[in-house]
This record gives structure tokens, C-alpha cells and sequence, in this order.
């Protein structure tokens, strides 16, 4: 099994909180491992156990040239000595940035796909074509998002969460997983907002929902996903953003990553500039991890 490490939770004292009259907080989840870190670890874990049951020794999974899952699930393969394969959205640039030459350099065999064929990465004819050519490998969905992963997730609210104190929880979200296993392990408790770190990010409403139904068969009126967060669109940034991560480097020595933390950390701010939430609440901020270690 990956190893895991505990994280702490720490206080952001902002003038803008402290004038809206709220608390900050932040779980370090990006510290919990140094390669497989935040929510990557918990929506693999169960994952990589069902692989080994399964007599699995390779695993395959999806993403963009940037994807955090991608660097996560080699890095799990390394060192639970699983062989990795990886079918990367798009055409090969050369050379390769630093998720994808980690990648290489910790064993993943690169496969990319068009865009247009990967869109057809759900199908069963695109993954049968997949066994044709690699042979036998367990599959771990784009994100990391199945049933397995919102148990992982949702175990982490169960055990992680759900004893601290606050109101609203604030995660970004790319795939909804993470999001679908924190709203079902908190169950229907406190008030989570997931920020869409994708344009055109409405149907992660949709995905959310159905991730949660089909895997708790219940549904829960708490959550809710902001859609104009995301600078730009996935591995997009804006020079606004980049500024925002360097002053919260700078002031509160908090790395962000610009892809997920960085988003939703500068969605929350806003939203206080906005009084979007009610005075005398405590907001915990979720870091997923994300921020590149090799």
C-alpha cells in the first residue's frame, strides 16, 4: 500500500477575512505523500488495491499533457511495482514537459491520441483496441473518477474531515470524484463548493450527481459548483492568477499549483470581496496537492 502521511491544517489570517468577519482554513492535503499527493492519493487507493486482488501487474489510465493524475498513478506504479501505460490526450510535443518526461522517466510507456479519438476513450471498442495492442493491464479511468475512488474519497471525509469545525468546504474540481466521495462522506452535512477548474464546467453537476447516486443511491442538497473560476480553461492561467500565487507564497508561505489550488484558493478570496459568504463562518480549503516534486 502507498504510504501516507498525516497533514496539518493551518490558518490563513487575511485582512479581507478578518473584515468579513470569517476564518480560514486550509487541510494540507498536498502533504500527504511526496508524489501521490491530495485527493490523488485517496482516489487511487482503492483503486491499487483492487488492481492486486486482481492479479493486475500494469496499469493504464488517461489524461492531458498536464494531468496531476497522470503524474500520481506512475508515481504509485513506481513504487508499488506495477509496469504503467499511459494514453495521453493529444499529439506528442517535443520535447515533453515535466508531467510527461516524470512520467517517462518513472517507466510509463506514452501512447498519445488524438483528440477526436480520445473522446471515444469510454467506449468498449477504443479499450478493446487498447488490449490489442498493450495486452493485459488494469483500467484506471481519466481522474482517476469511478466507484473505487469516491469510496477512497469519501473515506477521506469520514476520517479527515469530518471532526473539524467549519461551514463551508472549498475544493476545485476537474473530474468529480474527489467531490462526488466528500459530499457522501460528509452526508448531506456542511456546505461544499466545488470550483470548476474546466471551461464550460457545468456538467460537472452532472457528473457529480451521478457519481454520488450511484455509488451512495442517495442524493444531497449541499453542494454546489462554481463555473467561472477557471482563468482560461484546464492548464490555462492568467497573469492575475500567477500574481495570486505568488502572494500567497510570499504572505502566507502556501504553494498553489496554477492548474487546481491556485483556482479555487483565488475564487474563494473573491467571493469574500464579494460577501458571497455569511459573517462569522469558518471556510476550510482543501489542497489536492499537485505541486510537481520531481
Amino acid at each position: 500500500m502507498l504510504k501516507y502521511f498525516d497533514t496539518p491544517i493551518i490558518e490563513i489570517e487575511s485582512i479581507g477575512s478578518k473584515n468579513a468577519g470569517l476564518k480560514i482554513l486550509v487541510k494540507r492535503e498536498d502533504l500527504n505523500h511526496p508524489f501521490v499527493s491530495g485527493n490523488k492519493w485517496w482516489k487511487l487507493k482503492y483503486n491499487l488495491i483492487e488492481a492486486s486482488r486482481t492479479n493486475y501487474n500494469t496499469l493504464l489510465t488517461f489524461g492531458g499533457a498536464f494531468s496531476n493524475h497522470i503524474y500520481a498513478t506512475v508515481a504509485a506504479a513506481k513504487e508499488l511495482n506495477y509496469k504503467s501505460i499511459g494514453i495521453i490526450r493529444g499529439e506528442e510535443v517535443l520535447p515533453l514537459n515535466s508531467t510527461l518526461t516524470f512520467a517517462k522517466e518513472c517507466g510509463m510507456k506514452l501512447h498519445f491520441v488524438s483528440r477526436e479519438d480520445y473522446r471515444n476513450k469510454n467506449e468498449d471498442s477504443f479499450v478493446e483496441g487498447l488490449i490489442e495492442k498493450f495486452g493485459k493491464f488494469y483500467l484506471i479511468p481519466e481522474g482517476g473518477s469511478n466507484s473505487l475512488a469516491v469510496k477512497g474519497c469519501e473515506e477521506f471525509a469520514k476520517e479527515k474531515l469530518s471532526s473539524i469545525d467549519f461551514d463551508y468546504l472549498c475544493l476545485p474540481v476537474g473530474t468529480g470524484g474527489t467531490m462526488a466521495g466528500i459530499v457522501t462522506g460528509l452526508e448531506g452535512k456542511k456546505n461544499v463548493i466545488g470550483f470548476s477548474v474546466l471551461k464550460n464546467g457545468k456538467f460537472l453537476n452532472d457528473e457529480v450527481r451521478k457519481l454520488t447516486s450511484e455509488y451512495s443511491k442517495k442524493e444531497y442538497p449541499n453542494w454546489s459548483i462554481q463555473t467561472d473560476y477557471h482563468f482560461g480553461g484546464y492548464a490555462k492561467k492568467t497573469p492575475e492568477l500567477n500574481e495570486f500565487i505568488l502572494k500567497m507564497k510570499r504572505e502566507y508561505n502556501l504553494s498553489l499549483d496554477p492548474v487546481y489550488t491556485g483556482k479555487m484558493v483565488a475564487a474563494v478570496f473573491d467571493l469574500i470581496e464579494k460577501k458571497y459568504f455569511p459573517k462569522g463562518t469558518t471556510i476550510l480549503l482543501l489542497h489536492t496537492g499537485g505541486l510537481r516534486q520531481g
